[in-house]
């Protein structure tokens, strides 16, 4: 058969989730179709997932379409756990985009499109809530070819919009269809040809035509540059038949031979009732059979001890697992999530923005702190992008974080999975920090003030790349790849804390001098350390060299900025226009349709949770605030910096102080 990882993706209460229960009740893998309210979906499984209803996890189901095993993998839609749908992006062989026929294209719905455009991704896209008052047809049709892509044409037709009968059913062939393909193609030889009414092609007939203009749009949906829009409601089932046959017709199946060298990763990592890892990964290419050795990471072998593939909404224990299906991993050690099975994957990948808060952690009784950092060591190894920080002189647990309903979560988790109370100090903003010139330091081996049997010469300077681009302006084969290796981890390990305690981005290092000192051996035959250099030694030294290349760079503080989005009553503007003032946003021209209103533009992302607890005030309830990170910009007024949770390489004598005492075990 063949297999299709289908990702269903939205903005948060489009009704995502309740899709993927309405598509597993229609192939037959469940009975009755589960509440998102009632908390009896299959895919929120979680008891958090089901008592605040939404989803927090991605999670797996799997189950037939004709010839087509479909790994159906939901994501959350609130924008506070987009890290799990970055992590799913690569998996996807297509994906199913829900938008709200009430409430059209949202904020995330717009971050969701970008990404799976830039990667390529076949979409469908599937208007939802078609029976609720104030569902829109052709004025949404509008707002998706203004918003997200003109590139796209509509499936189906509504009957009875905005109302409990409302029903989808397919368009009828006619030159309207015809022409809404046409214009999504923007093809002129295609156009040409179909309007052609010269009498060699008078004798084709119009099915001919309209097959060759159906084949047109289907290979470009496959190309992920044109996209159906289907029309339906999960809540009654409306248009559930139309978007299957969609699925089935547009989205093509993956690639991959199972015959072929082993390569997968690691999307998703979770603990078993014994505490051990488990991983779920996909394979693009070879397979896995129970008891094989495989490599994972960086090049360490595992024994796959056990593997469960999802097969019919359930999950099943198998032998093996074939290239193209996701599967569970068990067996792989200290495993990580964006690890490789064997070769990694030639991916595109696509980054959202980084966390902009963070928050301190503090336990109810000090003797849990232990347990504490264990408890969030774990989450971490869920979801990497929580950045556990252990500030050792003050004594504190911090954790970055995406907007406060993550702050809730991970407390409600840590008290219901690991019988921890805590407490929160109130968020702070995540700054970054940005190269404003060029800066270059090196240091020699063999030359005083060096303590380290290695040279190393390193220049900064600001990159369009985002993150840390690290360069060679040497040799490759200067020295041993193992110590060019370890200046690389090395500088990105150093940039996390730059000149002023945040995270160094935007940045440029190209290594320009490299040096060693060949492995030597004493008198008496054996490797003499202090005449040899290591790995040791280059790591020791690129701190040195790379903050003084980048204090002579210099840095500027960038602080993150929101988009925000207000649908508010137009006759509250000026109240609402006044508070953003005071928050340092820059809205832009407010748009008024009767009596309600839309304002778009820029907040910083520290207001955005107290702007957002202000506007019912402000609005007598009526307004309605979406946010989405949009990008870094330099800080205004006084620059904040942030602690330290390591020895300072500015600071020469009591870096290297912290290095004798880390190399020493004191």
């Amino acid at each position: 058969m063949r297999t299709l990882n289908l990702g269903i993706l939205a903005h948060v209460d489009a009704g995502k989730t309740s899709l993927t229960e309405r598509l597993l009740q229609a192939a037959g893998v469940i009975e009755e179709v589960g509440s998102v309210d009632a908390g009896s979906t299959r895919t929120d499984s979680l008891d958090l997932e089901r008592r605040r209803g939404i989803t927090i996890k991605s999670a797996v189901v799997s189950f037939a379409l004709g010839d087509t095993t479909v790994n159906l993998i939901d994501t959350p839609g609130h924008p506070d756990f987009i890290a799990e749908v970055e992590r799913i992006l690569n998996l996807l062989d297509g994906a199913v985009l829900v938008v709200s026929a009430v409430e059209g294209v949202q904020a995330q719905t717009r971050v969701l499109y970008r990404a799976l455009r830039r990667l390529g991704v076949p979409t469908l896209l599937f208007v939802n809530k078609i029976d609720r008052a104030g569902a829109r047809y052709d004025s949404l049709l509008g707002d998706l070819a203004a918003k997200l892509d003109p590139a796209l044409a509509a499936m189906d037709t509504v009957d009875g919009l905005g109302t409990a009968a409302a029903a989808s059913r397919p368009r009828l062939r006619d030159p309207a269809l015809a022409e809404d393909l046409l214009e999504a193609l923007l093809d002129e030889a295609l156009l040409e040809a179909y309007f052609d009414t010269t009498a060699e092609s008078i004798g084709r007939s119009h099915v001919a035509r309209d097959a060759a203009l159906d084949a047109a749009f289907k290979e470009r949906v496959g190309q992920a540059r044109a996209h159906p829009v289907h029309f339906g409601s999960a809540i009654t089932g409306a248009g559930i038949d139309g978007l299957i046959h969609g699925i089935r017709r547009f989205l093509p199946a993956s690639q991959g031979d199972a015959s072929g060298p082993l390569s997968g990763t690691v999307f998703k990592v979770e603990r078993g009732p014994a505490g051990e890892r488990i991983a779920y990964g996909r394979l693009f290419s070879g397979t896995v059979a129970v008891r094989d050795r495989v490599p994972v990471g960086d090049g360490r072998e595992a024994k796959v001890t056990a593997l469960s593939v999802f097969d019919g909404g359930v999950e099943r224990s198998g032998p093996r697992v074939e290239a193209g299906r996701i599967a569970k991993f068990w067996g792989l050690g200290e495993v990580r999530i964006g690890d490789a099975i064997g070769r990694p994957p030639k991916l595109r990948t696509e980054h959202f923005a980084p966390p902009a808060l963070a928050t301190v952690l503090q336990p109810a009784d000090e003797r849990d702190r232990p347990a504490l950092h264990t408890a969030l060591t774990q989450l971490a190894e869920q979801d990497p992008l929580i950045g556990l920080r252990h500030d050792a002189t003050r004594r504190e647990l911090s954790v970055s974080l995406y907007g406060e309903v993550q702050k809730e979560v991970i407390g409600a988790t840590l008290a219901e999975e690991y019988g921890l109370e805590v407490a929160f100090r109130e968020s702070t903003v995540i700054c970054v920090e940005r190269p404003t010139g060029t800066g270059a330091a090196a240091e020699f081996i063999a030359k005083a003030p060096n303590p380290f049997l290695a040279t190393v010469g390193l220049r900064v300077e600001p990159s369009t790349e985002p993150g840390v681009d690290f360069r060679l302006g040497v040799e490759l084969g200067s020295m041993p790849f193992a110590f060019f290796a370890a200046v690389e981890e090395t500088v990105h390990e150093t940039l996390r804390e730059g000149l002023c305690g945040w995270q160094v981005e935007g940045v440029a290092v190209t290594m320009t001098h490299s040096g060693y000192w060949a492995r030597q051996s004493s008198a008496h035959g054996g490797f003499d350390k202090s005449m040899s250099s290591t790995a040791g030694d280059f790591r020791g030294l690129v701190p040195l060299v790379l903050m003084a290349a980048l204090r002579e760079a210099g840095t500027v503080v960038c602080e993150p900025l929101h988009r925000f989005r207000i649908e508010l009553p137009a006759a509250d503007l000026g109240g609402v226009l006044a508070a953003l003032a005071k928050l340092r946003a820059v809205p832009e021209p407010p748009e008024i349709r009767g009596g309600r209103c839309t304002i778009e533009g820029a907040i910083p992302a520290e207001a955005v949770h107290g702007f957002g607890r202000r506007l019912p005030g402000l609005t007598g309830g009526e307004g309605v605030l979406e946010s989405v990170f949009e990008r870094h910009e330099p800080v205004g007024g006084a620059v904040p910096s942030r602690p330290r949770t390591d020895a300072n390489p500015l600071d020469r004598d009591a870096y290297l102080l912290s290095v004798v005492r880390r190399v020493s075990g004191g």
